[in-house]
């Protein structure tokens, strides 16, 4: 491995690696040989960059213990917990006999009869929720018949512009497919 970092890339598709960063530092290592010509350079710039790695790792080790975790992680922790405690509870609640309830102090609490009532006024509201939605989407669709289901607004045609033969071809930018062109390719 140490030869072929020496060397530098024979050729681009030697640069074909799995993460984009590692890229990035292949290029930026063939820049900096073919740059300067000496080893001396080159040892000089492998130096610099080794420690310009270690002061962002020390510099991103002291960000984290200065700042602590991610608000979104507390907030995901805590909030996982107090789920965990409240279904407890409601379980707690929904089961045990209240004479069981009343011998341990517990005499302020919503009745029984909310323990089915809450969770059957839920079911019904996400499915009547749903057909709505379902409702919603049919009124919305045109129907299949109109210019509508194959052109609109922001419909786009592909451009033809032609490159010459020995020039690169960049990727096209997005664009729909003609009706004619599915047909062709369906039914022709």
């Amino acid at each position: 491995m140490e030869k072929s970092m020496e060397e530098g890339p024979s050729s681009p598709t030697s640069l074909v690696v799995s993460s984009p960063r590692r890229t990035m530092s292949l290029l930026r290592e063939r820049r900096a040989r073919v740059a300067s010509s000496s080893a001396s350079t080159s040892a000089a710039i492998a130096e610099l960059q080794e420690k310009g790695l270690e002061e962002t790792k020390m510099r991103g080790a002291a960000f984290a213990a200065e700042h602590g975790p991610k608000p979104s992680e507390v907030y995901g922790f805590v909030g996982s917990i107090t789920t965990v405690i409240a279904t407890v509870i409601f379980l707690v609640w929904a089961y045990i006999p209240e004479r069981w309830l009343h011998s341990l102090g517990i005499t302020y609490y919503p009745s029984k009869y909310w323990a089915l009532a809450v969770p059957s006024f839920v079911i019904v509201a996400v499915v009547l929720g749903l057909i709505f939605y379902l409702g919603l989407n049919f009124m919305l669709t045109p129907p299949p018949n109109s210019f509508n289901t194959m052109f609109d607004d922001y419909s786009r045609e592909r451009s033809m512009v032609m490159l010459a033969e020995g020039l690169e071809k960049p990727i096209e930018p997005i664009s729909d497919i003609g009706i004619d062109q599915i047909n062709n390719r369906m039914f022709g």
